[in-house]
Parts: C-alpha cells; sequence; structure tokens
C-alpha cells in the first residue's frame, strides 16, 4: 500500500466517543473543525501501545528515561538547541500548560498580551487566572499572518508581565522567519517581559524550505524568559493520549511553574508516554509521508477556495488548518451558513474574528474535494441573481 492509500483510507470514528465527529453525528456535516487529524497513528506507535497494553499492569508512571533522552536530542537534531533534563516538565495537555504560564508570572491584576485572531485558550487562559487580557492584532503582510510588534510595544504598560505567542501560528499558519523572532526577542528582553510559546505545530511545516526556530533557541537571554509548550499529539494524531511538555530554561521560572501546578494537575499516563516515545524514536519517516499528503490537501484548497466568489485564502505555511476570511460573503451568521451546507468548521468568533472560518484539512482528500464542492454550492446561492 503505498503512502498517499494510507492516508486516503477513510476511517470510521463515528460511535468512538470523537469530539471530532459526535457534535455532528445525527446529520450530514462532514466535520473539520477541532484540531485533530482523522489519519491513523503511525503503526510504530500502534504496535508500542499494544506491547504495553499487554503487560497488562498499569500503575502510576515516572517520566520514562528513553523519552527525556529521545526530546533532548530532538532539540539538538531539529534545532541545533542544547537543552537540559532538568528543563523538561511534562503536562497532560499544553492547555493546562497555558493556564499554568498565565499564574506563574506576575500577579493577580498583571497584564497579559495575547495575539489576536488566535487559538481560544490563549484568550480564556488569562482571565481564568485572575489576569487581564490585552489583546495585540495580527496583520497580513504579503499574504503572511503576523504578530504587530508595532502594536505589541505600545500595548506594554507597567502592568505587562507575559507575552502569549504562537508559532507556528493557529489560525493563520505562518511560520516566523530568524529575523521576525529576533526582533520579538528584543522587546521582550528590553521591557522585562516573561513569554509563553505555543509551537505544538512545530512538525508540520508545509512549505518546502522552511524550518522551525524556536524562540528559546536564539540566545540564553530569551531563552532565560521562555516557557516553550510541545507536544507530539498534532503531528501524530495522539492528543487523546494527553502527553505535552514544557522547555523552562530559567529555574526560578520552572519552579514557579512546577509550585502552580502542585496538586492540580495530574501526571501523564502511562500510555500517553509510551506513545510519545515511539513517535520521537520511529515516527519521523511517517509524518514526511503526512507532510507530503498534507502539502496535496492544502495546495488544492487554497486554489479552490479562492476561486469561490465571496471567500479567499492566504498561503499557509504549516499546520493542518485553514483561516477562511468570509467577509466579502456578508453572512449574517458563517458557521451556521457552512453548517447548513454541511460542513462544519470553526466559527472565526472562537479566535476573536467572526468574518473568518477555520477549516481542518487533515483528513483524507476525497473528504476535502467533497467540503470544496458543498462550499462552492452553498456561495453560488449567495449570488444575486
Amino acid at each position: 500500500m503505498t503512502a498517499s492509500k494510507n492516508f486516503d483510507a477513510p476511517i470510521d470514528r463515528r460511535a468512538t466517543s470523537s469530539q471530532k465527529w459526535e457534535r455532528y453525528r445525527d446529520s450530514n456535516v462532514l466535520p473539520m473543525w477541532v484540531a485533530d487529524t482523522d489519519f491513523m497513528a503511525p503503526p510504530a506507535v500502534i504496535e508500542a501501545l499494544h506491547q504495553r497494553i499487554d503487560h497488562g499492569v498499569f500503575g502510576y508512571t515516572n517520566t520514562p528515561e528513553e523519552l527525556t533522552r529521545l526530546v533532548i536530542e530532538r532539540m539538538q537534531r531539529l534545532y541545533g538547541w542544547q537543552i537540559e533534563a532538568d528543563w523538561l516538565v511534562w503536562l497532560p495537555g499544553l492547555v493546562c500548560g497555558l493556564n499554568l504560564a498565565c499564574r506563574s508570572v506576575g500577579n493577580s491584576g498583571s497584564a497579559v498580551l495575547s495575539p489576536k485572531p488566535i487559538y481560544p485558550p490563549f484568550m480564556s487562559s488569562p482571565l481564568l487566572s485572575e489576569r487581564s487580557l490585552v489583546s495585540v492584532p495580527m496583520k497580513l503582510v504579503e499574504q503572511r499572518w503576523l504578530l504587530d510588534l508595532d502594536a505589541l510595544e505600545q500595548s506594554i504598560t507597567a502592568d505587562t508581565r507575559l507575552l502569549l505567542f504562537c508559532n507556528p501560528q493557529n489560525p493563520g499558519g505562518t511560520l516566523y522567519r530568524r529575523e521576525e523572532l529576533e526582533r520579538l526577542a528584543e522587546i521582550v528582553q528590553r521591557h522585562d517581559l516573561q513569554v509563553c510559546s505555543d509551537e505544538i505545530h512545530c512538525d508540520l511545516i508545509l512549505e518546502p524550505g522552511l524550518e522551525h526556530i524556536p524562540l528559546a533557541s536564539l540566545n540564553p537571554e530569551i531563552a532565560a524568559r521562555t516557557i516553550t509548550l510541545m507536544a507530539p499529539s498534532k503531528t501524530f494524531n495522539i492528543a487523546g493520549l494527553g502527553c505535552s511538555f514544557a522547555i523552562i530554561a530559567d529555574k526560578q521560572l520552572r519552579k514557579r511553574f512546577k509550585d502552580v501546578r502542585k496538586g492540580i494537575v495530574p501526571d501523564v499516563n502511562l500510555l500517553g508516554y509510551t506513545a510519545a516515545i515511539a513517535a520521537y524514536r520511529d515516527g519521523d519517516d511517517w509524518n514526511q509521508k503526512q507532510l507530503s499528503y498534507l502539502r496535496r490537501n492544502r495546495d488544492y484548497l487554497v486554489e479552490e477556495i479562492n476561486k469561490i466568489p465571496g471567500l479567499s485564502l492566504q498561503p499557509i505555511e504549516a499546520t493542518y488548518l485553514a483561516w477562511i476570511d468570509v467577509s466579502a460573503a456578508k453572512l449574517e451568521n458563517p458557521a451556521h451558513f457552512f453548517e447548513q451546507a454541511g460542513v462544519g468548521m470553526s466559527p472565526g468568533r472562537d479566535f476573536g474574528n467572526d468574518q473568518f472560518m477555520r477549516l481542518n484539512f487533515g483528513c483524507p482528500f476525497e473528504m476535502v474535494q467533497e467540503a470544496i464542492s458543498r462550499i462552492r454550492q452553498a456561495m453560488l446561492k449567495q449570488l444575486p441573481a
């Protein structure tokens, strides 16, 4: 079986309590919203899980030394970033990492800067942590969604303590270049801020020739101010197993982060660790095949969406998420409109802009084609006679 056929194969996720598919279980709506893919996990991951389950004992589990070693080696190999074992803090999810970061920096009432539009927990985490949220706009620069660094600097006050950053950007799909990261780091250092950098999509680079650069890898100064969040979950479709990690170089910042989580955030479960080891040890070749497949989906999607009157889509450098501009269509309720058309996307309002929709194209190509067909038919009916 070819790599393409592996990803083409439809996996029936109905009756599996899938969050993605349960939303539309009694309708003919294609679920293309929440960010997990419809691809089967790598064979190496599935085999490792079978072996662990066959062992038959599922007690309390320490972080495996092999996984720590794999992450350290991975950071060095991919990014030339030398990290230490004690910098790693393992978490059962990335969202709790965002919340812990907000509670680890500053005090009640401190200001947290966050991009907008952005993945919804960036907006909820500061408020849940008794911090004030200050949104900084993203702007379109040469077809790339970038954080407006001038607006960022103008938003900083004496109360500002933390910046939430996302790279690759969700929902815009931008991968930040070194010079862009260096300018951001300079602002952070000059204003004595800390950063929580969500880099969970770092292994999903679609544009050939581009590379992910962790913000904290730039220099020791910015590393000392940064909480980096990563996970194998998006890349290898193992989000349901709950295994993520923070990389925190600064000892005091790491201590605050770990202190805040005590008694509240549980440890990673043993199957999450098992899957992460297999993914990082044996999954990279599989991911290269996945990236080739996703590029095909992306190229088709960008071309076809931009042919449909009322819709537009900028190039997508990374992630399997498309941020579709529907503003020209003048839709009163875009999410409802597209659900009625048979395509369930994430409403842009959840990300801070109700004139966009986010579509997950991490699925068989045939499903992307069907989604485009439904969207096109619905939009053509919107045109004036």
